[in-house]
């Protein structure tokens, strides 16, 4: 180890967890860490490596804590930082909470309790879970990325996807899940015009999953860690329909007033509904007196960004909508100079995901053999969702 001594800090710098590894570096040194990282920030001048005197400290920071090593001169600073980044990734949130806690403890000498995940091959998950009641809840959610030019062509289509479970379970379950995956299909001969299957690409899974399982059969095989946690996140470049269409019109009357017609469809399956939509419409920056006449939902001037928001609490799939917003406008010609930014489009859709993904099934294997309740919730949301307009 190229490190002199390692420290978990909290995020006022008061140290939780130190190791000594060397005893050639002071262990009261740490406290010239956060001073010295606080007058760094200050000064704008904030590095990886700080130093003090003949001592030298690496640090990263990860949630609301901070990893650091001390060293003395000549030492590997790559390998330090590995240890630190592997430190993070192999050890839960979770976990760490069971060597951490902001309470005082009294000193009962001859009683030292070991987590019991030290002992465990499973390091993210403690043994002796108990419910009440045991389930699973699944959270596929969809971020649509899109951007289409002037001329109504979609320049960028994107879906990135997560599946986020919630877990409630008891003792060590073996959870398998199922997708209508397309090489899934094709390994198992399922592919056909009856089974609708997506192709995933660029999958990353929580470190619970067992990847040379996935990589021989694409089973989704792992133990999950106790509550919340993203087991995997995936993505498709594929041509996306626009789900929600924006045309927009500006008529100028003059030089001193300009109109802006705004319609939006929704373009997904009618009995799906979009929720809490927000069009943000760019208007002029010395536009003033707004006025706006609306068919659904309210309409509200945002002058420090320049923007028109029309917010429509539930549009559902298939209608059309109209906002009419009127302007005055002391120089037209301002506006020519500026260039139009492109209109932007909040939403969500519940029970639906653009790129057809299913769980199949999610099988739930304990030795005890309860009984587990596995439930699916399905989100399609905009990420980064623009149309540009002439």
């Amino acid at each position: 180890m190229s490190a002199s001594a390692v420290f978990i800090l909290d995020v006022k710098g008061k140290p939780l967890i130190s190791r000594n590894y060397k005893g050639d570096v002071a262990m009261s040194e740490i406290e010239h860490f956060m001073p010295l990282l606080m007058q760094r920030e200050e000064e704008g001048s904030l590095a990886p490596l700080l130093s003090h005197g003949r001592v030298h400290f690496l640090w990263i920071k990860h949630s609301n804590l901070y990893l650091v090593a001390t060293t003395l001169k000549n030492a590997n600073a790559s390998l330090v930082y590995s240890f630190l980044y592997k430190t993070v990734e192999t050890t839960d949130s979770k976990i760490l909470q069971e060597y951490i806690t902001q309470q005082g403890n009294k000193l009962e000498t001859g009683k030292s309790r070991v987590p019991p995940t030290v002992t465990n091959a499973v390091s993210w998950r403690s043994e002796g879970i108990k419910y009440k009641k045991n389930e699973v809840f699944i959270d596929v959610i969809e971020s649509v990325n899109l951007l289409v030019n002037a001329n109504g062509s979609v320049l960028l289509s994107e879906i990135v996807g997560t599946i986020k479970l919630k877990v409630f379970l008891s003792g060590m379950p073996e959870l398998r899940l199922g997708l209508n995956d397309r090489v899934l299909f094709e390994l198992t001969g399922l592919s056909g015009n009856k089974n609708k299957s997506v192709e995933l690409e660029d999958v990353k899974f929580h470190q619970c999953v067992r990847l040379s399982r996935f990589d021989n059969d694409r089973t989704i095989s792992f133990i999950p860690p106790d509550g919340d946690f993203e087991l995997m996140s995936y993505r498709l470049s594929t041509q996306v329909k626009p789900l929600i269409w924006i045309e927009s019109v500006i008529e100028k009357f003059s030089h001193s007033r300009v109109e802006i017609m705004v319609k939006a469809k929704g373009q997904f399956k009618k009995q799906s509904v979009a929720n809490g939509v927000e069009i943000s419409v760019p208007v002029p920056s010395d536009a003033d007196s707004p006025r706006f006449k609306t068919s659904v939902g309210s309409a509200k001037y945002v002058p420090e960004k320049n923007i028109v928001i029309w917010s429509i609490k539930s549009f559902p799939g298939g209608k059309e909508y109209l906002m009419r917003a009127h302007f005055g406008l002391p120089s037209v010609e301002k506006e020519e100079e500026e260039g139009r930014p492109p209109i932007g489009v909040k939403f969500e859709i519940p029970y639906f995901t653009v790129s057809g993904i299913q769980v199949r099934y999610m099988k739930i294997i304990e030795k005890s053999g309860y009984q587990a309740l596995p439930w699916v919730r399905y989100i399609t949301q905009s990420g980064d969702y623009q149309l540009r307009t002439s």
